[in-house]
C-alpha cells in the first residue's frame, strides 16, 4: 500500500500544533518502513528540520498559490493520499484522507479569508474517502457545519504531546547558566501560543496577572511582541513580563517545570496540545470549560465556566493550596498518559486500511 504525504503545512507554519502532529506521524512512518513518498516545497519549519526524509517537489509554483490548488501530480492507482492542510486530489482511483483540526475560521473569522478557507476545507472534506478529527469536539463541529456529511467516513483520532515533556528531577542545575536563570525563584504564570487571535484571550491573561502582584507572566511563541502589545503589557505588568521566541521543546519543558501553572484562557480549541505538554511536565493547568478543553483535560485541571478575570484569579489562588496542587499534578500525569503519539499513529494507519478496504475491497 503506497502512501503519499503532502507536507504543505511545513511551508505554512514555522511552528505550531499541526506541524507537531504531522512531524510525529512522519517519524513513525519512516521508522516503520512504510512505503511513503513526501512532497513539499522549501520551508523553515522547526519541526521539519528534525526529520530525515527524502522529498519530491510537486511544483515550482509559489506556495501562496499552491496551497489553494488540488494536488497536481499524477499518483499511482490505489495509493493513499493524505494532505497536511486541506488539499485534495481529483483522482478517483486513490484513497483520499483529510485531517480536520478545528473550525476557528468558521467561528471567528469574517470576510474573504473565512470564505476561501471554508470553501477549501469543505471541498477537501466532501471529496475525501476518510476524515480524521482530532477531538470529538471538532467532530461535532464538523457535523454542525456539514450536516449532510457521511458520518461513517469520519473518525476521531486524538493527537498528543511528546515524550520530551517530563518532570525534571534536578531543575535548579538544569536552569543555572541558561537563559531562564533569572526566572528560577519567581512565581511564573505561563502562557503558550498565539497572542493575536481574539479567542485565545491573551489580553485577559495580562489582566489576570496584573491582579496577582506576586506573579509574573511568561509568554512563549507567536512572533515578536509588536509596539501596541508592548505598550499594553508595560502599562499593566511593567517588569513582570518575559517573552521567549523560537525556543526548543527541551527549553519549553524547562519553562513548564519552572512555572506555577499554565494559564490557557482560550475560548475555543480543536485540541490544545499545551495542556498535555504541561501535564506531562507536572505543571498544573488553569483553562476553560469550553470546546475540546474538558475532553483533553478531564478532571486534571481547574476549568472555569465563565471567561472572566475573577474566575481565573480565584483558580490561581486555589492552586496555592499545596494539597490541591499535588493532587492536580498527579491527576495531570495520569490524564496525559492516556494520549500518545504511538497510539495516534497506530489508529491512523488502521484508519487508512479501513478506508482502503471500504473503497477497493467491497
Amino acid at each position: 500500500m503506497k502512501i503519499i504525504y503532502d507536507n504543505i503545512i511545513f511551508s505554512l507554519q514555522k511552528a505550531g500544533g499541526i506541524s507537531i502532529y504531522w512531524a510525529e506521524i512522519i517519524q513513525r512512518l519512516v521508522k516503520n518502513e512504510k512505503e511513503v513518498n513526501f512532497y513539499e516545497v522549501e520551508n523553515q519549519n522547526i519541526f521539519r528540520k528534525e526529520l530525515n526524509i527524502q522529498t519530491q517537489k510537486e511544483s515550482s509554483m509559489s506556495v501562496k498559490l499552491l496551497r489553494y490548488l488540488p494536488f497536481l501530480k499524477k499518483l499511482p492507482a490505489k495509493s493513499i493520499f493524505h494532505s497536511s492542510y486541506f488539499r485534495t486530489t481529483l483522482q478517483k482511483d486513490i484513497v483520499k484522507i483529510v485531517t480536520v483540526y478545528d473550525f476557528t475560521y468558521e467561528y471567528y473569522r469574517t470576510g474573504l479569508a473565512r470564505h476561501i478557507h471554508s470553501w477549501q476545507k469543505n471541498f477537501a472534506i466532501k471529496n475525501a474517502d476518510g476524515v480524521i478529527c482530532i477531538s470529538d469536539s471538532t467532530k461535532n463541529d464538523l457535523f454542525k457545519f456539514l450536516p449532510k456529511i457521511d458520518k461513517q467516513k469520519v473518525k476521531t483520532i486524538y493527537i498528543s504531546a511528546g515524550e520530551e515533556f517530563y518532570q525534571i528531577e534536578d531543575l535548579r542545575s538544569k536552569v543555572e547558566g541558561s537563559k531562564f536563570q533569572d526566572l528560577m525563584d519567581k512565581k511564573i504564570i505561563l502562557y503558550v501560543g498565539d497572542r493575536k487571535s481574539s479567542y485565545k484571550n491573551f489580553s485577559l491573561a495580562v489582566d489576570i496577572v496584573n491582579s496577582l502582584e506576586d506573579y509574573i507572566l511568561v509568554s512563549v511563541g507567536s512572533g515578536q511582541i509588536i509596539d501596541d502589545e508592548k505598550v499594553f503589557i508595560d502599562m499593566n505588568l511593567q517588569d513582570r513580563f518575559h517573552h521567549f521566541l523560537g525556543i526548543s521543546s527541551d527549553e519549553l519543558n524547562i519553562l513548564y517545570n519552572l512555572s506555577f501553572c499554565l494559564l490557557y484562557p482560550s475560548s475555543y480549541e480543536g485540541f490544545g496540545i499545551p495542556i498535555l505538554e504541561a501535564m506531562r511536565a507536572g505543571c498544573p493547568v488553569i483553562s476553560t470549560n469550553f470546546s475540546s478543553i474538558p475532553e483533553v483535560a478531564g478532571d486534571a485541571a481547574l476549568l472555569v465556566d465563565e471567561i472572566k478575570k475573577e474566575r481565573f484569579v480565584e483558580s490561581v489562588k486555589l492552586l496555592e493550596d499545596t494539597n490541591l496542587r499535588i493532587k492536580l499534578i498527579d491527576k495531570g500525569l495520569l490524564q496525559a498518559s492516556k494520549f500518545t503519539w504511538d497510539k495516534c499513529f497506530e489508529e491512523t494507519i488502521n484508519f487508512y486500511n479501513e478506508v482502503y478496504k471500504r473503497k477497493f475491497e467491497k
